[in-house]
């Protein structure tokens, strides 16, 4: 079963083409799956346990040689496609003269020049510095002390459906319990939670979401812990686990602008959300947010390990000499990378690509939605797209169907996932680099899906 694609393919590429010859998972699969289970952790699973061999553009082949389409990009971090040009070719000449010194002993160059671009590329023409670290928790985590360093207060704000890691400190941070933060308490104090503006399930209705949200958790802030006694307010622009939920415009906004007339560090989660994800550089650019701080991951270094904490000067340089930072935080290779990486952003244009995905897929999924009644909402921007699944005639969450849905797309050859508070939600995370026809056909696999659930 096989389907050429008209994508031009990179000179490090695999054909383009969705293509199932044995059982997914096949039988060279299934013998790694049995290493695995002898000699690594049971708490690390596999959405799909297919091996992969190679991957790149728009596709991912297995060592059983199927090609799948794929609709994940490793959870958004292979957004110029696995083994783009530039950062294959920047990565190499890098391993080739250092892998590493550490940053706080012997610097170099590519981190300087990463945090240059990252100057340039977020929101907001004031002054601004970074911080590089390895993984968006610890992105997220170094943005709390740097607020409570800058602000001198404690209190962290997060909100319903959030996630953000899961280090101690951000699993207090991140809502889902299942399967991020079941049984590993006590997490870290003073995290406090709020309300977020989510459309389909606002009780008065989607036209009153923004306004009601934004004054409930204003109100709790300000009664339940004070807002004088809050460091920073940490929200994602365009929720990820969560369940791609995009808050009602104006919400953002709101709670901005309550953050600064409070003295309070707005801080930005764009981990999932950023680097052309949404069709902008960030998701906060969506509706003119400037936060304090931005954190960032996933997406920033065309799969190698990075993340960020920027913001403005003053406050990113709160924090004491020595008091940020870590033995691997912006490794050489991981900067080089992620140049790469930002030069195949520029050059391909890829937020006009995120764009035309959703062009693409937007519609399709809304037609969708018109001839099954399991699919309850349709919701997302650019290459981030989501649909929640519903029991027919409710708004009650079915898990069940997004399991099935999902299984479906794996055996026929498309790569997705599933997310949600309530497990219901199946996203859309493709390769900004995928070509139209793959894109297309893999709608046509989820429909199908779609079909066979009834």
């Amino acid at each position: 079963m096989t389907s050429p694609s008209t994508s031009s393919p990179s000179p490090h590429a695999l054909p383009q083409e969705r293509r199932v010859v044995t059982a997914i998972p096949g039988p060279k699969s299934q013998e790694l799956a049995a290493r695995k289970q002898k000699y690594v952790a049971n708490g690390v699973g596999n959405v799909l346990p297919i091996y992969v061999k190679r991957a790149c553009g728009g596709v991912v082949e297995d060592v059983d040689g199927n090609s799948l389409i794929d609709f994940g990009s490793g959870i958004a971090v292979t957004s110029v496609g696995n083994s783009a040009e530039a950062v294959v070719r920047r990565a190499s000449a890098q391993l080739a003269d250092f892998t590493h010194t550490c940053f706080m002993v012997t610097p170099y160059e590519g981190y300087v020049e990463v945090a240059e671009q990252l100057a340039e590329l977020t929101p907001g023409d004031h002054d601004k510095k970074s911080a590089l670290f390895n993984s968006g928790a610890e992105a997220v985590e170094n943005a709390v002390k740097i607020a409570r360093s800058y602000t001198k207060r404690q209190a962290v704000v997060v909100f319903d459906h959030g996630y953000h890691g899961r280090t101690n400190l951000t699993m207090a941070l991140t809502s889902k319990n299942m399967p991020y933060k079941h049984s590993f308490g006590p997490f870290a104090p003073e995290v406090y939670r709020v309300p977020v503006a989510y459309p389909y399930r606002w009780l008065t209705g989607p036209e009153n979401c923004a306004e009601e949200a934004a004054a409930q958790a204003i109100d709790q802030i300000s009664k339940q812990v004070g807002a004088e006694n809050v460091a920073a307010i940490i929200i994602e622009p365009l929720l990820g686990e969560g369940g791609f939920i995009e808050p009602a415009n104006g919400f953002l906004p709101r709670i901005a602008e309550f953050a600064k007339d409070n003295g309070i560090v707005f801080v930005a989660d764009e981990i999932q959300s950023g680097f052309c994800r949404t069709g902008q550089w960030f998701a906060c650019e969506d509706e003119g947010v400037v936060p304090d701080l931005i954190t960032t991951a996933k997406g920033i270094a065309g799969g190698l390990p990075l993340a960020a904490v920027t913001g403005r000067a003053e406050m990113m340089d709160a924090a004491h000499a020595g008091g940020l930072g870590g033995t691997y935080g912006g490794n050489p290779v991981a900067c080089a990378a992620a140049l790469g990486a930002i030069e195949t952003m520029r050059e391909l244009d890829l937020n006009s690509r995120a764009k035309r995905i959703e062009e693409v897929m937007k519609p399709r999924l809304h037609k969708l939605a018109e001839q099954y009644q399991v699919i309850g909402d349709v919701r997302g921007r650019g290459a981030m797209i989501a649909i929640e699944l519903v029991k027919p005639g409710t708004k009650d969450p079915s898990p069940e169907a997004t399991a099935a849905v999902a299984k479906a797309c794996h055996e026929n050859g498309l790569l997705v996932l599933t997310t949600g508070t309530y497990g219901n939600v199946v996203r859309f995370l493709p390769p900004l680099v995928i070509g139209e026809d793959l894109l297309n056909e893999g709608l046509d696999i989820l429909e199908n899906a779609l079909a066979s659930v009834g």
